[in-house]
């Protein structure tokens, strides 16, 4: 299904493209540009894992503190086999997955929020981000240097916890104090301080001050590091991917204490599987006893995509299918606009076809014939998995 326009009451088709459609149309500025940030110790493997996320070898990995200094970004596609499937219905030429940006940010160590290791600029480059990826090194290796000594899962996920609270605390001290004396100053962005200073002196992340909304909103600006969602990555030896370790389950304990989430991965298994061919990597997962689909990094992308507050709807047809990234609750108009600011504008309505159903049917004629097109007006909340045609006015 192609997103289409309309003028003078009539009907036409425009083929949306990757970066222009066919009647010259540029992709809108709207579509969803969100970070995550990867942190974590040094040494626990962040930059192998970037790099195998990436499929380059953009960002060192060494094994001595700091190899990291300058963030590096990449542009990861989001696993998604929806997307083969419906290329495949409607003989596209081409298929275009849905894209995340990850970051794989310096090392931080205990002292950072006074400035110890690469301090200060390892926290404003997480401020940037809008979702934290925290690698937890849980496989003993003498030949990988720990900063700390040896491996304890706990203690290291209290060292990088603890930084940020330090630096949220600080930067909320000065904020505070200047809010009071303004007399301007929103009443509900003095409860949020004061909510999450509390947090805070308590050792507990911004996350877990009960704010409202309005009071979310009030503090925004803030960027708040201990406010940004968390994904606990359990990086273990390659003979504990399957089952993972007596490590990588204290990680999972934590993460389910903070009700934040957690995966496991093996960034050395990763890093080798980034080189092989399909049948390779079959092979090679075979012999650990893991099943593609479970495969750490798929697992990691999507649960950050998840975690990020995402979906996805596609257009499909037979130059190109596409997923397209949105917020959660954005309507038709909406997410009309992430291809070009020019749909929303001029959006009449959305026919819609949700992905179970064409598999189902097997052809959008067939979903047609049996009535499982629907045409959507400009309150329609999209839903997860949408196939859309975009009825719009020029």
């Amino acid at each position: 299904m192609l997103s289409g326009g309309g003028v003078g009451g009539g009907i036409r088709r425009i083929i949306v493209g990757a970066a222009t459609t066919q009647r010259g149309f540029r992709s809108s500025s709207l579509v969803m540009k969100l970070q995550t940030g990867i942190v974590g110790l040094p040494n626990v493997g962040k930059s192998t894992l970037f790099n195998a996320l990436v499929g380059t070898q953009a960002a060192q990995a060494a094994n001595f503190p700091f190899c990291t200094i300058e963030p590096n970004v990449g542009i990861v596609n989001v696993p998604d086999e929806r997307l083969q499937k419906l290329g495949v219905i409607n003989s596209s030429v081409k298929t275009v997955a849905a894209s995340m940006e990850f970051v794989d940010i310096a090392g931080i160590v205990k002292g950072a929020s006074e400035g110890e290791g690469l301090g200060n600029k390892f926290l404003t480059n997480i401020r940037m981000t809008d979702a934290i990826v925290h690698v937890v090194r849980c496989f003993e290796d003498d030949d990988i240097i720990h900063v700390d000594g040896n491996v304890n899962p706990k203690r290291d996920m209290e060292v990088i916890s603890l930084e940020l609270i330090l630096a949220d605390l600080s930067q909320l001290e000065k904020r505070l104090e200047k809010a009071k004396r303004d007399k301007k100053t929103p009443p509900e962005e003095i409860s949020a301080l004061e909510k999450v200073t509390v947090a805070l002196e308590a050792g507990k992340a911004a996350r877990t001050a009960g704010l409202t909304k309005e009071e979310e909103q009030a503090i925004k600006s803030l960027m708040l590091l201990t406010l940004k969602p968390v994904i606990y990555a359990a990086n273990v030896a390659d003979s504990d991917l399957a089952a993972g370790n007596a490590m990588s389950k204290v990680v999972f304990d934590h993460a389910k204490e903070e009700g934040n989430s957690a995966v496991l991965v093996s960034a050395q298994v990763e890093s080798e599987l980034a080189g092989l061919t399909e049948e390779e990597r079959a092979e090679f997962l075979d012999a650990l006893g893991v099943k593609d689909e479970n495969c750490g990094l798929k697992k990691l992308v999507t649960t950050a995509y998840s975690t990020l507050g995402l979906q996805t709807y596609f257009t499909s047809g037979p130059t190109e299918t596409k997923a397209w990234t949105i917020r959660k609750g954005m309507t038709a108009p909406q997410a009309a606009g992430v291809i070009h600011t020019d749909f929303e504008k001029g959006f009449i309505r959305a026919e819609t076809i949700s992905y179970d159903d064409m598999i189902s049917a097997g052809t959008e004629k067939a979903c047609k014939d049996k009535g499982l097109m629907r045409s959507e007006g400009k309150d329609y909340v999209m839903q997860e998995g949408d196939i859309v045609l975009f009825r719009f006015n020029v």
